[in-house]
């Protein structure tokens, strides 16, 4: 990787340091945390601390399983991070249920509530909003709501399991569907309304305050999905909507088996032929959400690991082409310099390397990953690069703490070793690890500087057990801890 940021990344322009909290790990009364005061408590806190990155999970609206990764839609948003205290203080919602517990059940019935109360009570304004959102959102978000509408008529069911008629999108049974549905699509189009006012509203307090948002942009999408059903000619799927093929990795440090993810792959002849505008979109839509964004599996831009779908794991699969350099020549003539990070972890080979470096885009250091294999290493510090991230460990992993105490004795004594025998406990000398690196950007998971062990990490790769539930409290942070990240900050040149 070049050292220089050759393609003039405007986010890596200098040394910064950030925290990686999903918004859903935020407190706060309700079952989720939400973006209202305590989003906004969490910048305040960043900017004390002199962080001036947030780096968030994928904002969209997931599956029933609540995975970030696997989500309805690349544009929507997770309406479940609505917070109602807002919608409250506007007059849309008379009451913001006090039980926490049954705010999902009762979620959907509450923001019909605050639909009708701004149809009531919505200033001119705010109604001029809604239908310029409506307007410049149209692209993506009527299809969305429309499929939201179907998958409750069919029982939840997935998109290919619909009638045929309105599985294959005919234009008949579309109109229909259109008119008998326009109550539930117009609820829907207003709560995407909520999400990108309420998230637009934390980016300006961020951003005002010198602090960036990093968002994360998984390569594919989940085959039940509004883009998938809107867009079936650019993913590999048979006439019935059934992929012969899914996306997943082969077997790794995370799993044995691989990871069997079930997306369908695209199409990308298909792709190159519409100018890869499908990407444009996706991108100029996270854009107006984030500053920069990790492009989750970024190796798949190279090749992806295509597994049978009758395979139950991800063993048996092999490596199929993707479109290389042709998808970032046509974004680069589109955006100009690209706010993005390279996740690069895994089976990466020269090919990947060359089209992630060709690009001028920063790839990813964990440190936990450093300590196995001797010196050479790549994540291991002294081969670190500017034009990189750094990181302590990621959301798949363990958290520092958890980590180092289950690791063994012989990689704990190597790892104290090449840290200089600290005197600090664990998980501030890895902490400090990440913040001196040359990386321009040092990014460490909440729990890390909490000094949280391993029950409370966000995910186990491969399982679907107890992921992405876990959340602070502000009780956990010790009242000095601000002024502590500061002047690390400042020791390592990252303020």
């Amino acid at each position: 990787m070049t050292d220089d940021n050759p393609q003039g990344n405007p986010i890596l322009d200098r040394r910064r340091a950030g925290l990686l909290l999903h918004p859903t790990s935020l407190p706060g009364p309700d079952c989720r945390g939400a973006m209202g005061p305590e989003a906004h408590r969490f910048v305040d806190f960043l900017e004390a601390a002199g962080i001036t990155v947030w780096q968030v999970l994928p904002l969209n609206q997931p599956h029933d399983g609540g995975s970030p990764y696997q989500c309805m839609s690349v544009h929507a948003g997770n309406t479940q991070l609505i917070c109602l205290r807002d919608l409250a203080e506007r007059g849309w919602l008379e009451d913001r249920r006090p039980e926490p517990e049954a705010r999902d059940p009762l979620h959907c019935d509450v923001l019909r509530r605050a639909h009708a109360g701004f149809q009531a009570h919505g200033s001119q304004a705010d109604h001029e909003a809604f239908e310029d959102f409506k307007a410049g959102q149209g692209f993506w978000l009527e299809d969305y709501a429309l499929y939201l509408a179907l998958r409750a008529e069919h029982g939840r069911a997935p998109w290919w399991d619909w009638d045929p008629a309105l599985r294959d999108r005919k234009p008949a049974a579309l109109e229909q569907a259109r008119a008998r549905h326009a109550q539930a699509l117009e609820q829907y189009r207003f709560e995407q309304f909520l999400f990108r006012q309420q998230w637009a509203a934390v980016k300006r307090h961020a951003n005002e305050r010198g602090i960036l948002l990093f968002g994360d942009m998984p390569i594919f999408v989940a085959h039940d999905s509004a883009d998938v059903w809107a867009h079936r000619p650019l993913f590999d799927l048979d006439e019935s909507g059934s992929p012969g093929c899914v996306a997943g990795v082969p077997p790794d440090y995370f799993s044995s088996t691989g990871q069997r993810w079930g997306n369908p792959l695209y199409r990308w002849d298909t792709m190159a032929s519409r100018g890869f505008a499908w990407w444009i979109e996706r991108i100029g839509g996270a854009l107006e959400m984030v500053d920069l964004i990790r492009i989750d599996h970024f190796r798949g831009f190279e090749a992806s690991w295509a597994i049978p779908a009758q395979e139950e794991t991800a063993v048996h699969g092999h490596w199929r082409p993707g479109p290389g350099q042709a998808l970032f020549t046509r974004l680069r003539e589109h955006f100009g310099a690209l706010p993005l990070v390279a996740e690069d972890l895994g089976v990466i080979t020269p090919e990947v390397e060359a089209l992630r470096d060709e690009n001028g885009l920063p790839g990813m250091k964990i440190l936990q990953f450093a300590f196995e294999g001797g010196s050479a290493n790549p994540y291991l510090p002294h081969h670190h690069v500017p034009n990189s991230v750094v990181y302590t460990g990621t959301h798949d992993n363990d958290t520092t703490l958890g980590w180092f105490t289950t690791c063994g004795e012989d990689l704990q004594e190597r790892v104290l070793d090449y840290l200089g025998r600290p005197g600090e406990a664990m998980p501030w000398p890895l902490v400090r690890s990440a913040l001196a690196s040359v990386a321009r950007l040092a990014v460490v998971p909440m729990q890390d500087v909490l000094g949280l062990d391993g029950r409370h990490r966000m995910n186990v790769p491969g399982t679907t057990g107890d992921n992405w539930n876990w959340r602070f409290d502000w009780d956990q942070v010790p009242d000095d801890l601000a002024g502590r990240l500061r002047g690390m900050m400042a020791l390592y040149g990252r303020v």
